[in-house]
């Protein structure tokens, strides 16, 4: 695999990105977190394991929006673990390839084992899942915590509950081309308020 991504289940669909082996892991979970899909969310959704061999061969309807904002990332095959014991759903394993084609037996055995791994360590209580993961974080922060702080602050402004509040900074992302982290900085800066979609003047 050349890219690997973990992310942690923080409410109902929602998860927070802990750690990521480069940009291109980091970028892809971006989109899928802006977008709404991807093999992240279905893996989630269904606590089964999603994988695309072939990213060329994707049709239109699978993810829509997803693969032609993806197209100027190396990837070309995508495997999304759920991580999950039972009912319970904690996370999500991502592995990604700039090659085709599917995982030889000894990746699969490789990629279930961490799986499992994972998904015990973050079950292993409340009071610590993903703290060792987020401590590796750049001064200890979780990756989107701006994002979530820029959440809350637009829930006030536009007077919505928190999940419309950051369904309204996604959509503003997608529309404006710009990544979800640089718009919240924005929002949190005061640069942007979507309430009028202009930048505020300096």
């Amino acid at each position: 695999m050349d890219h690997l991504v973990v992310s942690l289940v923080v409410e109902g669909q929602i998860t927070e990105q802990l750690w990521s082996s480069d940009s291109v892991g980091a970028s892809f979970e971006d989109l899928q977190f802006t977008l709404g899909q991807g093999p992240g969310p279905d893996a989630l959704r269904t606590s089964r394991t999603a994988v695309e061999h072939d990213v060329t061969a994707l049709g239109a309807a699978r993810w829509p929006t997803l693969v032609p904002a993806m197209a100027h990332l190396p990837i070309a095959a995508m495997f999304c673990l759920p991580l999950a014991l039972g009912g319970i759903s904690v996370g999500v394993l991502t592995a990604l390839r700039a090659s085709p084609g599917p995982m030889s037996g000894q990746e699969t055995d490789d990629a279930l084992g961490l799986a499992a791994a994972l998904t015990l360590q973050f079950l292993g209580g409340a009071g610590t899942r993903g703290e060792t993961w987020a401590d590796a974080q750049p001064d200890g922060e979780l990756h989107r915590a701006v994002v979530h702080q820029a959440t809350g602050m637009l829930s006030v402004q536009l007077a919505l509950p928190l999940g419309e509040a950051l369904l309204r900074l996604r959509a503003y992302t997608y529309s404006h081309d710009r990544s979800i982290i640089e718009a919240a900085e924005d929002v949190v800066s005061r640069r942007l308020r979507l309430d009028d979609d202009r930048p505020e003047p300096e």
